[in-house]
Parts: structure tokens; sequence; C-alpha cells
């Protein structure tokens, strides 16, 4: 490792240490990082701007964003949210399941922070009209976020990046991963129903309580809702045919977020696009593409990846595995963004060596490792941090080790299934 080598790996590890702790805005380390590399000269400005932002992540999550604020503001989360509870006739054993099986199918095909953020507090709600405690709610909640995140191109940003940088399309992503998080997903339901069902008695009079809500009465726009449900509808579509239309997932995202600005009248543009396009989130990424543009302009990313082979001497199922694990484990302790980040240009190396076919299992792994591995504490995906601050709020506090003590399980179990999973369906 040459001395350029060394000093670029020592200020990207300190940029990452400053960003796990939080005690400087993540943002902040994140632009200072990049700006660092650019004035040392270890990436030119051009560059880092033309070359390694991966611009289809950025104007994709923006995309996103937009869609995700105008359906929100139509009242539909709140509204299925209820109708199910009533569904299960304020039975909390079924309401729970049903709540953790939505929330997983929502963040598939919708952002996952997003998500939990609308879900979680008609959950609390729920449970308090129940008489009992919402943690289990909105635990199981945060769990499924970041489990039905795993299944799609655009349900996790991890899945945005891995996409975006693999080629690999919304169709991809779910031929190779959609069925294997449904059986996750039913499996966990399961685990869900041995961790928390003796905590879930009511009587018969909170349960009547909950047949009560008017879940119409929840749908703020109603003609906004069935054009939004159209306009999402033909999003979908067109990222399933993305591969055929030729067209990137983010030029697709734009188009969908376009048609909804232009119905949504009601909506104050400024107040909208300040307050649900999460601009720290955009900047943090367009930062973290510099630094590792950086890493990979100066070599050290081949230096890693032909680490890798070394380690593994060419066996693709135990490089596999060992991507899993690591990502996993990472994932549960470390924001999965800048590690999936780092380790993207080293499986991109790798494929190089080795073959573009041969490497894909490789990025299944690095997905489903950063994606499952983020329930294995409180601080280990957005979502649970979100989750736990909107209980925080309604005095529901939730522990780290309250919180870890059940995700870490379901994250051995997922990991353990995943690993399976992978040798069987690749190996």
């Amino acid at each position: 490792m040459t001395e350029k080598m060394f000093f670029g790996l020592a200020i990207f590890i300190g940029c990452y240490v400053f960003i796990a702790s939080e005690k400087i805005n993540k943002v902040a380390v994140a632009l200072s990082g990049a700006v660092l590399f650019i004035f040392l000269g270890y990436v030119s400005q051009n560059q880092a701007f033309s070359t390694y932002i991966d611009w289809n992540v950025i104007f994709l999550l923006i995309g996103m964003m937009i869609m995700m604020g105008v359906i929100k503001n139509t009242g539909l989360f709140e509204f299925i949210a209820i109708f199910l509870a009533k569904k299960a006739r304020g039975n909390p054993k079924k309401i729970i399941i049903m709540l953790f099986i939505i929330t997983g199918v929502f963040s598939a095909f919708l952002d996952n922070v997003t998500t939990v953020i609308v879900i979680a507090p008609i959950s609390i709600l729920i449970a308090v009209e129940l008489g009992i405690s919402p943690i289990p709610f909105v635990i199981t909640q945060a769990l499924a976020s970041n489990i039905g995140g795993a299944a799609t191109l655009i349900g996790d940003p991890p899945n945005l990046m891995i996409g975006s940088a693999a080629g690999l399309s919304f169709l991809d992503f779910l031929k190779n991963l959609g069925v294997f998080i449904a059986i996750t997903m039913v499996v966990c339901a399961f685990i869900v129903n041995l961790f928390f069902g003796k905590q879930l008695k009511v009587t018969n009079e909170r349960r009547a309580r909950i047949m009560e809500f008017k879940e119409k009465e929840l749908i703020r726009d109603k003609s906004l809702l069935i054009y939004s449900i159209v306009v999402f509808g033909i999003f979908l579509t067109l990222l399933i045919l993305q591969e055929v239309l030729q067209l990137h997932a983010a030029t697709i995202a734009l188009v969908a977020a376009v048609l909804l600005l232009l119905r949504a009248r009601k909506i104050n543009m400024e107040n909208f696009l300040s307050n649900e396009i999460d601009w720290s989130s955009i900047l943090f990424f367009i930062g973290l593409f510099i630094m590792v543009g950086a890493l990979e302009e100066i070599g050290i990313i081949h230096f890693f990846s032909e680490k890798i082979l070394d380690v593994s001497k060419g066996n693709m199922e135990l490089t596999t595995i060992f991507i899993i694990w690591s990502s996993g484990i990472a994932s549960a302790f470390l924001d999965n963004i800048p590690f999936v980040a780092a380790m993207i240009p080293m499986i991109r190396d790798v494929s190089q060596s080795i073959g573009v076919e041969q490497a894909l299992p490789l990025w299944w792994a690095l997905s489903l490792g950063s994606c499952l591995g983020g329930n294995g504490t409180l601080i280990g995906a957005s979502a649970n941090i979100i989750s736990a601050g909107i209980c925080k709020k309604s005095n529901y506090p939730i522990s780290f080790w309250t919180f870890t003590k059940y995700g870490a399980v379901i994250t051995l179990i997922n990991l353990l299934l995943a690993s399976v999973f992978m040798i069987l369906r690749y190996f």
C-alpha cells in the first residue's frame, strides 16, 4: 500500500468513525471528506461530479420522496391501518401480524422510512385504545420495513445504490429476491407472534372501541388519492418494463413525481419541496459518492478487492457467505449506506476479474446482508431510530436493549435463511 493510499484510507476511516458516532452531523462529515479529497488532488472536481456521483440514485431518491410526500397527504396509509384493525375485529394478535405484513409490503414498493412515519402513529393510537403497550407494534413494524425493503430496487437506499452500480433492474430484484423475502416475512410473522403473543390480551370492551373508528374520514383528498394510485401503478409498470423501454429508474420516478405534482394543486409547493424532500440525505449521498470515488481513483478499492479474492481463493460460494455476514453484522451497528457505498466498487472490481455473470450472487449477498442486518440493533437502520422516536414522543420509550433483544434474534435467523437461500439458489 502506497503512502497516498494509506492517507486516503485514513481520511475515509476517520470520516466513517464520525458518521457512526454521530458526534458531528453526518452530512457535514461526508461533504468535508469529499472536499478534502478534491483539495488534496486524490480526485479531480470534474471526475467527482461527472464520474463518481451516481446521479441515477440521486434523482431516483428525489422522485421517490416527491411521490411518497403526495401519497402520504391523501391519508391512504392511515385508512389502510384502521381498515385492517377493524377487519381483525380488534384482536391485537391479528392486528400486529396484519400491520407487520402490510408494513413489509409497503416498504417493498415505497420508502421504508416514510412507511413507519405514517404507520407507527396509527399503531400507537390503536394500541392505546386497546389498553396495551404500543411498543410491540412499533418494534415489529420497524423490523418489517427493513425486511420488506430488501425485496425490490426501490425498497431501501442500499438497493438503489446496488441496482444503479450493477445495472440491475426492478424486475431483477423482484425475480431474485422477491420470493425469498416473502417467505422470510411469513417466518418472521410466526416469530413475532411467539415474541409478543402473551402481551396482547384485551377485553371485549376495548376491542369494541376499534370497531367505532371511521376509516373513511381519514381520506383527505379522494380524487388525488385515486389519481395517485393510477400514477403509482404506471410507475411500477414502467419499472417492470424498464429494460424493454431502456429507461433509467430515475427517469421513471421523476416522470411519476411530476405527474403527481401537476395534480396536487392544494399543496403549497415551496413548503412541500422543503419538507418532503430530505435534502440532508441527498447531500450525504453526494459526499459519500465523492469519497468512495477518491478511494477508487487512488487504487484502494482494487487493493482490497484483490485481498477478498486472495482470502476466498476465488471460491464464490465462500465469498458470497462472507459478504452476507460481514455486511449484516456491520449494518447492525453502523449506517448501512456508507458501508454499501464502500463495498460497491470492490464487488464491481471483483466482477471485472471473474466475469459479470459469475459476480451476480455477490450483489444479491450485499443487498440481503445490508438490508436484513439493519434489524440487528436500534441504531442499525433509520427506520428503527425514527420508530423509536415516534414512540418516545407518545411516552412509550424504546430502549436500545429492548429493541435489540428482539431485532438481534430476527437478524440472525434472517442471515441464516439468506445464507441457505444463496447456496441453494446460486450454487
